[in-house]
């Protein structure tokens, strides 16, 4: 399957170590990708996490600890997620998955830096 993009990349295999709280999924352009629980909610692609527009989004804090409760597959398109703090409204679409995979680290960096501006904490 040569061509294909994150848009177009389809997960093969997904795993949810409970222990070590991390979502490893694989994809089938070959992208293996390890996503911690607690960057997984933080970046929630939910309304209640993003807001409806750039500047509207809500700094998460105090989820270092956060798990995962449940993984529901919604079509051929995306993971229902809930976490063990209640959130569950944020669908995951493959795309996006790929992309907290393939970013992770600029985002993570991008999330402890706003954790710093705002003097906040993971606990």
């Amino acid at each position: 399957m040569s061509g294909l993009t994150p848009d177009a990349a389809q997960p093969v295999e997904i795993q949810l170590h409970q222990i070590s709280k991390v979502l490893e999924i694989a994809f089938d352009d070959g992208a293996r990708f390890e996503l911690p629980c607690e960057y997984l909610r933080v970046y929630s692609p939910s309304a209640e996490v993003r807001g409806h527009g750039v500047g509207q989004e809500k700094l998460q804090t105090g989820k270092r600890h956060v798990g995962i409760t449940a993984l529901e597959p919604m079509g051929h398109y995306a993971l229902k997620i809930t976490f063990d703090d209640g959130h569950d409204s944020g669908l995951y679409s493959w795309s996006y998955l790929y992309e907290l995979g393939a970013k992770r680290d600029q985002y993570w960096q991008q999330y402890l830096d706003k954790l710093a501006a705002a003097g906040a904490s993971r606990e």
